[in-house]
């Protein structure tokens, strides 16, 4: 079982920024895929970003150019870093990992290992 913990989350203006943080065992080393997902009121939980053991960074669509995922092995803790922020971007976002070290697709169902969320709240 890997037990991971975000923070960082909190209320923001449109077009500001913040950094989420994911702090778990080994997270940062890249022996897992890891990512970010976030769920909006009456949504599905969708993916926002994935880090791989191996292979490309993935993005969804909306959040390219705006959100960058990274880790800091150093430190062990995974971040996602989201700037000029929108509304739509509101939800609580949650850290994941999976068995594997490749990705694959951005589908929660693949990810075996949850956090707890940190919620994100951007108005306008």
């Amino acid at each position: 079982q890997l037990q991971l913990v975000e923070s960082g989350g909190g209320s923001v203006q449109a077009g500001g920024s913040l950094r989420l943080s994911c702090v778990g065992p080994g997270i940062a080393y890249r022996r897992y895929c890891v990512g970010w997902f976030r769920q909006a009121p009456g949504k599905e939980r969708e993916g926002v970003a994935t880090l791989p053991g191996v292979g490309p960074l993935a993005y969804e669509e909306s959040v390219k150019g705006r959100f960058t995922i990274f880790a800091d092995s150093a430190r062990n803790v995974l971040y996602l870093q989201m700037n000029t922020l929108r509304p739509e971007d509101t939800g609580m976002y949650y850290c994941a990992a999976r068995t594997e070290s490749y990705c694959g697709t951005l589908s929660a169902a693949d990810f075996a290992w949850w956090g707890q969320g940190t919620q994100v709240t951007v108005f306008s």
